[in-house]
């Protein structure tokens, strides 16, 4: 399990995070909702070891963060942040290569450049394979770094230890098609045990690919559940001050949410 305990975080005079808990489990989905400064990435970066809280801890399969070797630990967890500037000319192949990385020297070239193939084929970006990455579209560009961090972790044949994918909103530049396809993948790898914890903004997406969903706001955690019990509309105007009336979709049964309205000037 990947478990962020009683994290605390000041970044300059604001308390960014206060007292927060966030675990997730081999195998599940993890969706971290909140208005604009609630915390959100701020827990991401906690979680992935960039950023270290003032108060509380992180460990990863029972060990601190901080224990582990580096690329140990790039090998069984992987971070897609919002925004990843490359301004070099490298292809896209070679951008989802570097994910690859961590494990020089436990495989062969063989064998990288087959999992980054299966990885490009799994975010549909094998076309752009050999278009210079700086020229794509920022649609495009996300998705070939989602190939990328999945390369990073791809799941390994034997079993050699839990894997987890961070993610933060990892569709916020893509068309409504690769929105549900990137977090489809996100559900395929966690059935295949990989532990995901997804930073989204679509309540929606949400409560259709997410087992659990933790709700933060002004940097404390409100809830932590199930779509069902989180996604009620006092919680969603206590949290986003946002009018809803919860539906089912006519096929799937998912819960969706229908906005009752905005104010107009």
């Amino acid at each position: 399990m990947l478990r962020a305990d009683g994290i605390d975080v000041r970044l300059g005079r604001t308390h960014a995070l206060n007292d927060v808990s966030l675990a997730v489990a081999p195998g599940e989905v993890v969706a971290v909702l909140g208005p604009n400064g609630s915390g959100k990435s701020t827990l991401m970066r906690v979680m992935s070891g960039e950023l270290t809280p003032r108060r509380g801890n992180v460990r990863q399969d029972g060990r601190p963060l901080d224990a582990w070797p580096r690329p140990a630990l790039a090998r069984r967890r992987a971070v897609l942040p919002q925004n990843t500037a490359i301004s070099f000319p490298f292809r896209a192949l070679q951008v989802v290569l570097l994910g690859r990385s961590p494990h020089a020297g436990s495989g062969g070239q063989a064998d990288d450049l087959d999992i980054a193939a299966r990885a490009m084929r799994e975010t549909e970006v094998t076309h752009l394979a050999d278009r210079v990455y700086p020229s794509l579209s920022g649609g495009e560009q996300q998705r070939v770094q989602m190939a990328r961090v999945l390369a990073q972790i791809w799941p390994a044949e034997r079993g050699d230890g839990s894997r987890y994918l961070l993610l933060d909103e990892p569709t916020s530049s893509l068309d409504i098609a690769h929105q549900h396809a990137a977090l489809a993948t996100a559900r395929r790898f966690a059935a295949r045990g990989m532990g995901v914890v997804v930073i989204l903004h679509d309540l929606n997406l949400a409560a259709i690919y997410a087992d659990r969903l933790c709700v933060l706001k002004d940097g404390r955690r409100l809830h932590d559940g199930p779509p069902e019990r989180v996604l009620t509309p006092d919680i969603v105007k206590s949290v986003f001050d946002l009018s809803v009336t919860p539906t089912r979709h006519p096929t799937r049964g998912w819960l969706q949410l229908l906005p009752d309205g905005l104010a107009t000037a």
